[in-house]
């Protein structure tokens, strides 16, 4: 085992010593080594309760302890119910010849109270080689404390212990005061990550004075009242995040199978990268000696599935592109994505707000969510098209906003975006304009504005040297409109440029129908009327390849012929769309990097300096006992 400091090797050599320990006091009552100290089963049980309850003490505390069904101390004293429980030592103290302890499961706890003369000799001698971490299960009757605290009192039988050990821990949990809040060590130890930012605040167990039944000698670790924190400074309950992101799935497919859609499965390595634009990972298979590439978007496949005669496929799919990390991008991410024949962008649009504001219930009970620090009515949408955002957006001291005529030619955009740079760099209105623009970074107010200017400048060259003009209007639309859609927006038809898989509007032939959904400042959806022309999708299979040679790393490499194939047998109008579980996850659950609702997220490989060992060293907090 690798060990981070000579501190964590030494505590694990003591924690071996104390597994041998108790390995003896097994042996004492007729265990050999391996029932002693690592079991493989403990049954857990109270009246009422099945495995179909779930957690056994999530199910205690809900219907012994809730404000709906709280069951009194005289009840519980009269009644004596007998339970057994199971889970992780999460608070732990011993005064004299007894102790009190909180076991955590299912991200709930709850408190255990241990008299050496309720429970015996060799039983009270594992308690006190117990440690932060260890997982024991315990049988008694419920009770409560003087304080209120709910509480099971372990006892001993003739025939059984009442505690039972069932693993240690080698290694000392995080600080009890803190839990483990170093941002990049929660993402690389999830695991310790789940059982220590549960939604408890180790900082408000404050221990009361003696606060047991008749005879009880020490205080128990209930939580003191206090005033309730806000809601920045609440304790972070991680575990909450990943329920509330199956809840999420769940209600995705429960909208879904609910309307007639069929659930499919499309494959993960792919001949050829297609589907989407960006640079995919490759990989390869030998007995065929044969390039695949992970795919980067399901998309080709579910429409053959629909040239096939399944009307309606969805599938929630885990896709990979070979690029940067930030707080909204993971190279492995999830992503659900589905088609709907005899269906155009506009039914789409109609069905997402549907399913967002259905998902938002079924998983919060709410429409209205809050997201770094702003607060968001998923019930009230707001539908643009590409180029009414780039002119409602557009400052009015960057001067006159662009008509829909300036998007038609590249003279009068480049003339346009020029003016725009000349009336951001006067000095006179800097600091008017960044007053009327969103500033999200830590630059001052007079950078922002010349680095705007620095833009518009930047994106007339690049048009000017002929660059395609449906493209640079995309990139205006991200550098200006994209951050300030904070409250749900649709954005409604793009420029075909960057559209190779959309089919194209009527009326307007560099324009196509398609529309990306945006909530918090940033893309949640894509969707667009699937390009059905076979004939028009080979020619744009092959703009891509020529984007690809002018050095376009995320342009397609090939042109997939089986798919062109495929449109040749007849694909019926469809609408299709794509939304990201992840970030559709982020905004539910205020949480402000991607990081923080995967739960593996690829970090980069660990690289300790001799400052961090020394400074783990010397916290040595691990040793704390409650």
């Amino acid at each position: 085992m690798h060990f981070d400091s000579e501190f964590e090797q030494k505590l694990y050599q003591q924690r071996q010593e104390k597994l041998q320990q108790i390995a003896a006091l097994g042996a004492e009552i007729g265990l050999n080594p391996a029932q002693a100290t690592y079991p493989n089963s403990f049954t857990v049980s109270a009246p009422g309760w099945d495995e179909q309850n779930g957690d056994l003490i999530p199910w205690i505390k809900q219907n012994f302890d809730s404000p709906e069904s709280s069951v009194s101390g005289e009840q519980l004293d009269a009644d004596r119910k007998q339970v057994a429980i199971a889970g992780r030592i999460m608070a732990i103290r011993i005064q004299g010849k007894a102790g009190f302890a909180q076991l955590q499961q299912g991200g709930q706890r709850l408190q255990i109270y241990v008299r050496k003369d309720d429970v015996g000799e060799n039983a009270f001698a594992l308690y006190k080689l117990l440690d932060l971490g260890d997982h024991i299960g315990v049988r008694g009757y419920l009770m409560r404390t003087r304080t209120g605290e709910l509480t099971v009192h372990v006892t001993s039988t003739p025939e059984t212990s009442g505690i039972t050990f069932l693993a240690k821990a080698m290694l000392a949990l995080p600080d009890k005061y803190h839990g483990l809040e170093d941002t990049e060590l929660r993402y690389r130890q999830r695991y310790v990550d789940l059982f220590m930012n549960t939604g408890h605040s180790a900082k408000a167990a404050t221990p009361a004075t003696n606060s047991g039944a008749p005879g009880l000698a020490v205080a128990d670790l209930g939580e003191a009242p206090q005033k309730q924190p806000e809601a920045d400074d609440s304790p972070r309950n991680v575990r909450e995040v990943f329920v509330k992101r199956a809840q999420v799935l769940r209600a995705l497919r429960k909208f879904f199978d609910s309307r007639g859609y069929l659930e499919v499965e499309t494959p993960m390595m792919q001949q050829i990268a297609g589907g989407a634009a960006a640079r995919p990972f490759i990989t390869h298979h030998n007995e065929l000696d044969l390039p695949l590439y992970l795919r980067i978007a399901p998309e080709l496949y579910l429409k053959r599935l629909v040239v096939g005669g399944l009307d309606r496929v969805y599938e929630i799919n885990r896709n990979f592109r070979n690029e940067g990390v930030s707080t909204r991008h993971n190279p492995e991410f999830t992503m659900l994505e589905f088609y709907q024949a005899y269906a155009n962008y506009h039914d789409l649009m109609d069905l997402t707000e549907e399913l967002i504001k259905f998902v938002a219930m079924e998983v919060n009970g709410s429409l209205i969510t809050h997201f770094n620090g702003n607060e968001i009515n998923l019930g009230e949408w707001t539908r643009l098209s590409m180029r009414e955002a780039i002119i409602k957006f557009w400052p009015p001291l960057a001067g006159p906003a662009p008509a829909l005529e300036t998007f038609k030619s590249v003279e009068n955009l480049v003339t346009h975006l020029r003016n725009a740079a000349r009336e951001l760099g006067s000095k006179s209105s800097l600091s008017r304009w960044t007053s009327q623009i969103e500033i999200t970074s830590p630059q001052s107010e007079e950078e922002a504005a010349e680095d705007f200017a620095e833009i518009f400048h930047w994106l007339a060259d690049r048009l000017h040297k002929g660059e395609l003009l449906g493209a640079i209007i995309a990139e205006l639309f991200e550098e200006l409109s994209e951050p300030r859609l904070t409250q749900p927006h649709i954005i409604y038809d793009f420029p075909l440029a960057v559209s190779p898989l959309s089919k194209i509007k009527p009326d307007e032939p560099d324009w196509v129908e398609r529309f990306e959904f945006y909530i918090g400042g940033f893309e949640v959806g894509n969707a667009f009327s699937e390009l059905n022309d076979p004939i028009d999708q080979d020619e744009r299979f092959q703009q891509q390849i020529e984007q690809k040679e002018r050095g376009d790393e995320e342009a397609m490499s090939a042109v997939d012929d089986d798919y062109v194939r495929a449109l040749g047998y007849g694909l019926p109008p469809t609408a299709g769309e794509g939304i990201g579980i992840d970030r559709l996850t982020m905004l539910l659950t205020n949480s402000s990097s991607i990081r923080d609702v995967i739960l593996f997220p690829l970090m980069r490989p660990r690289q300790k300096t001799a400052e961090q060992v020394a400074q783990k060293e010397d916290q040595q907090h691990g040793e704390s006992r409650e």
